[in-house]
């Protein structure tokens, strides 16, 4: 018995996520509506008030390096939420001359993310589509190297097939909660283990030791 109540909370965790993807949009507030100057970006970025489906402070940076360091110019992400993973990465794809589509099936949540991404004047950079991202991610036109995906973690595999063939060599594709959802997204997780195409790890930039993101790459 000691073992389960130790255990089991942490083995339902992936599947209350998905849950969480579910309600809490309803929770979502949009950030003060004054603008935020490019110098005071950073600052408004550690304070922003982060739901519980957000990405941590340092997991948001980790996404900004990756579109920087990668050079990517055209990205797509797979939740949207209150926009804050997007402004990350959004800033970078700004100094790359990039652009960024954000999808949300919430209409909640597209509108706080369009609110919060018009505060950080990355409203030309970032694009927010409101919709199924499964039936959204097909009917995109071009190429992409940068995909996040931190939606629904039992239709990983699906999103990523979904926007698979618009794939770059090159591409970095990022995935949220591979740790604490790893049962949840376990076909995706093997799929791209046996796939020759890609090379993944799974690395924790946070400091929840217990959660991890998967970085994926498109060798060829």
């Amino acid at each position: 018995m000691t073992n389960l109540r130790w255990k089991s909370p942490w083995r339902l965790l992936g599947p209350l996520l998905g849950l969480l993807v579910v309600f809490a949009p309803s929770c979502l507030v949009a950030q003060d509506e004054k603008a935020v100057s490019p110098e005071k970006r950073e600052e408004f970025l550690v304070t922003f008030k982060r739901g519980p489906l957000n990405v941590q402070y340092d997991d948001g940076v980790f996404l900004r390096l990756m579109v920087e360091m990668s050079k990517a110019t055209s990205g797509v992400e797979v939740g949207a939420y209150n926009g804050y993973s997007a402004i990350h990465a959004g800033i970078a794809f700004e100094r790359n001359g990039g652009k960024l589509t954000t999808i949300d099936i919430d209409p909640k949540a597209v509108e706080v993310s369009r609110a919060n991404i018009a505060k950080f004047g990355l409203d030309k950079t970032i694009t927010v589509v409101e919709g199924d991202a499964l039936k959204v991610l097909p009917e995109l036109k071009g190429e992409y190297d940068y995909v996040f995906i931190d939606a629904v973690k039992s239709d990983t595999l699906k999103y990523f097939q979904a926007i698979k063939p618009r794939l770059k060599v090159g591409a970095v594709i990022v995935v949220h909660n591979a740790v604490s959802s790893a049962a949840a997204m376990k076909d995706f997780l093997d799929a791209m283990k046996a796939d020759k195409d890609y090379d993944m790890v799974i690395v924790r930039a946070g400091t929840n030791p217990r959660d991890g993101m998967a970085i994926c790459y498109r060798r060829k």
